[in-house]
């Protein structure tokens, strides 16, 4: 059984399709990548999967159980981890508390806010500081760590609350091409490890073609291609819609029939 079953997932805003009858797996240990334009619905997938947002129809299932209904801090007690855009630490607190104070909230454990987070899960803490890294920054504020370690003191916090699936939305913006990928391939290691299953959005094509085990491709709310690296570079719509017009989605009709390829912009069809 897949880890993650999403089967005719829509969403409407009023006359408007964010997502069209999306369905796809995603199994333990897998990277997969959610690609598409602006305004293509990866958000709206996004924040159904993870609760913050309800279908208007459709099913997600993690490991048999529905979380269509859930409640976001629920869902994330069931297993779902996520990382942002721009990471989402506390500034002002060490290394070592931001991670301490995702464990606290994962046991469900409360404390005076006079108090400090102290010895708490420290030594768990530091053992995921350690699996991304960052054990030699644990006593430093994470205020004046530059941008690459703080996604990683991030994913050290996602992984807290031992995860069976992960988010991770956009995971390398604004990085540094060496960082990006060092960050993908500490990801990549850590989720074969550890067999969580990685739902990621990613821009940088450098970075998905080289970690992203599977793909699948949305345009305008529908699902328009899945597969390997390979059958995401030649299939006909994903070219349209990334190097085509960009204006319309016609599958197939605006290909040159001898070729198979997208036309030069300017050609005529």
């Amino acid at each position: 059984m897949s880890l993650l079953r999403v089967a005719g997932l829509s969403r409407s805003f009023g006359g408007l399709k964010a997502l069209d009858d999306v369905s796809f797996n995603l199994e333990a240990g897998q990277l997969l990548a959610l690609l598409g334009p602006n305004g293509a619905g990866k958000s709206t997938c996004f924040n159904m999967v993870n609760g913050q947002l309800q279908p208007s129809a459709g099913s997600i299932r993690l490991d048999g159980h529905e979380l269509v209904g859930m409640r976001a801090r629920d869902i994330w007690r069931l297993g779902v981890g996520r990382t942002f855009q721009i990471a989402a630490t506390f500034n002002s607190m060490t290394v070592l508390e931001n991670v301490q104070m995702a464990l606290v909230s994962r046991e469900r454990k409360t404390f005076g806010l006079w108090k400090s987070t102290g010895s708490r899960y420290a030594d768990e803490a530091f053992t995921l500081l350690e699996q991304v890294g960052m054990s030699a920054h644990a006593n430093r504020a994470c205020g004046v760590l530059a941008y690459g370690d703080v996604k990683r003191v991030e994913l050290a916090i996602a992984l807290a609350n031992r995860p069976k699936l992960l988010l991770m939305d956009e995971p390398t913006a604004g990085m540094a091409p060496q960082e990006r990928n060092e960050l993908m391939a500490l990801t990549k290691r850590l989720v074969t490890e550890q067999q969580i299953g990685v739902l990621f959005t990613e821009h940088s094509m450098d970075v998905v073609f080289a970690y992203a085990d599977r793909m699948i491709v949305l345009a305008r709310g529908k699902l328009i291609a899945e597969g390997d690296a390979e059958t995401i570079r030649n299939d006909p719509r994903v070219q349209e819609v990334y190097f085509g017009t960009g204006k319309t989605f016609r599958p197939h009709a605006s290909l040159d029939d001898t070729t198979g390829r997208v036309p030069a912009r300017g050609a005529r069809q």
